[in-house]
């Protein structure tokens, strides 16, 4: 913690942040969010980096998933309640099967900013800023849209705040409750394969509270079948965002950003002397890394040495993303490099940012069976070298979307014009997250 400061990164070597054209409309907008109350809080995170040590040792495991990027215009409280009842119905699924808690980690209330391969994009021969996220700039191509601006941070708080109150309430108000396991099963979800497998997890859960009640053991009281812990997690991308959102802890003077509990560093921001690598040095809350084929193992020690010099166990997660081809000649080699260094870290499969292709109509898509396919591989490297995958992170949605190919009902390239609505990276559908996660609880019980 020697000479770090809430803004040091301003110090080190910065990528994707946008320029503003106007700085002190930026600087009063970071200035009325420095002000506004934490949207989570310090023992919250604290309780995620437990549950996150125990996933390291095999006793839990993670779900993490939610939008590529959240959006302003998609953003009412039935997209909210489907991703939720989703990631409910998956880790119902793996804990059934695995015979572990599932820690439910969504890519929500704060996934507006994206770092994009290229700073501009032009069309027809006009040039203007790419697309960073809602709350950078505007999606149409035009160059008020695409004009970063500022005042656009301050309704990306107030939109996570709305959907943190609402998270909140379904977790802790009767929406989680195990009693209503079978309600959680949606309309289009319901009537295929996977919705009938999964009917009878919900069936013998309801046996078995029914049991309980039967002995005496009144299953209304009991906490832990009534409500739900449930954590939000972004990319701290926006480093003056992340800065105007950290506060110190009153209990225990640890600093904290409060944007979310869990944040990440992507494969483009992950390197050393780099600003977002100097930021997350000095925060308490549980520490996502992005590894891809851009990686050297060597390099990631550094990293870890920098962020969590303690090698306590839960502040670090890697999470892979090599892609279905390319995890066989990479996973190896980071297994090695992390085994052969005792670094404490969860092992995180993300299939998803790896296996995007270009459909025959242009558009972006992912084949569930590489996803899946890539998944598999990476159980059994981790396996073979004494580790064990601790948890899957997903780009998917409640919607009935459809964004990706294959999965129980085939979906084709000819079917994806029909339910395109991404505003960046194809999702998941509730079917296809629903199929995977059967899928993966699976193999890692094999």
């Amino acid at each position: 913690m020697s000479n770090w400061t809430k803004d040091s990164w301003k110090k080190f070597d910065i990528k994707h942040i946008p320029e503003y054209k106007d700085q002190d409309e930026l600087d009063q907008a970071l200035e009325r969010l420095n002000t506004f109350p934490p949207l989570v809080f310090a023992g919250e995170c604290k309780n995620l980096k437990s549950e996150l040590a125990k996933a390291v040792e095999g006793k839990a495991f993670l779900v993490q998933g939610g939008d590529c990027a959240e959006s302003f215009k998609e953003f009412n409280a039935n997209n909210i309640r489907d991703t939720f009842r989703v990631l409910l119905q998956m880790s119902a699924v793996i804990t059934s099967k695995m015979k572990v808690p599932v820690i439910k980690l969504g890519r929500i209330a704060g996934q507006f900013a994206k770092p994009r391969s290229s700073d501009t994009e032009t069309v027809d021969g006009m040039t203007l800023n790419s697309y960073y996220g809602d709350s950078i700039n505007g999606i149409e191509f035009t160059e008020k849209d695409r004009n970063p601006n500022p005042a656009r941070l301050l309704h990306a708080y107030s939109q996570s705040a709305s959907t943190l109150n609402l998270l909140r309430s379904f977790a802790q108000g009767g929406f989680a409750n195990l009693r209503k396991v079978n309600s959680w099963n949606m309309g289009f979800v319901k009537a295929s394969k996977e919705g009938k497998k999964y009917e009878e997890i919900a069936n013998k859960i309801t046996e078995y509270l029914d049991f309980m009640d039967a002995v005496g053991v009144d299953t209304q009281k009991v906490v832990d079948l009534n409500t739900v812990d449930f954590y939000t997690s972004h990319e701290g991308l926006h480093l003056p965002y992340e800065q105007a959102l950290t506060r110190k802890d009153s209990l225990s003077n640890d600093v904290y950003c409060t944007s979310a509990h869990f944040i990440w560093i992507g494969d483009r921001t992950r390197f050393v002397n780099s600003a977002h690598v100097e930021y997350c040095r000095g925060i308490s809350n549980p520490i996502g890394i992005k590894c891809g084929p851009s990686l050297d193992p060597d390099e990631l020690i550094k990293i870890i040495d920098i962020i969590n010099p303690s090698n306590e166990a839960g502040k670090i997660s890697l999470i892979f993303r090599y892609g279905e081809e390319n995890i066989v000649s990479y996973l190896p080699k980071l297994v090695d490099a992390i085994n052969k260094h005792k670094k404490s870290v969860l092992w995180i499969s993300d299939p998803m940012h790896g296996n995007t292709v270009k459909s025959s109509s242009g558009l972006k898509t992912r084949d569930f069976s590489s996803l899946l396919n890539e998944t598999s591989k990476a159980i059994e490297i981790l396996r073979s070298k004494g580790c064990h995958l601790g948890g899957m992170h997903l780009e998917m949605t409640g919607q009935n979307v459809t964004e990706c190919t294959g999965g129980i009902y085939k979906l084709s390239d000819d079917d994806l014009n029909s339910r395109y609505h991404t505003h960046c990276d194809p999702r998941l559908n509730a079917n296809q997250a629903l199929e995977l996660s059967f899928n993966i609880a699976e193999e890692m019980t094999k």
